[in-house]
């Protein structure tokens, strides 16, 4: 696998008021709402998916599902932006090469309710920016 195959799929933004940030970004920047906001328990958070017409990643707007949650350390210090994320069509392999490359995989791949259980894995390099590797869905799907 090549460092080309892989595609940005969605910037994650952490947020305390996701429906807020939607109505901003849309009215601003004339994004469209992709889906609703999505429980993910395991990743303790709420997500929503928002797309520009025309073009083929997202920006997806992150909210910690309780006060223990895994993000709310993140969004006391101000949120903002939280991760990268990049679509792969092997997401092993991909994991394999980010690692070799000197990423530290701080979760393996596992099934993320806003994929429609497709994985997810996350890793993170020097620059300390996560980022999330999605298995690439079929086209028009998210």
């Amino acid at each position: 696998m090549s460092a080309s195959e892989l595609r940005l799929h969605h910037i994650g933004i952490l947020v305390p008021d996701i429906p807020r940030a939607v109505a901003d970004y849309c009215r601003r920047f004339g994004y469209q709402v992709r889906t609703e906001i999505v429980h993910d328990p395991v990743q303790t958070a709420y997500v929503q998916f928002l797309q520009l017409p025309g073009e083929t990643s997202y920006i997806e707007f992150v909210a910690p599902d309780r006060a223990e949650s895994k993000l709310s350390n993140a969004l006391r210090k101000g949120g903002g932006l939280n991760h990268l994320c990049y679509a792969t069509s092997d997401i092993e392999t991909a994991c394999q090469r980010l690692r070799a490359d000197g990423l530290i995989l701080l979760q393996a791949p596992v099934a993320a309710v806003a994929f429609s259980g497709r994985r997810i894995a996350w890793l993170m390099g020097r620059d300390a920016l996560p980022i999330e590797l999605v298995e690439r869905g079929a086209d028009g799907e998210l």
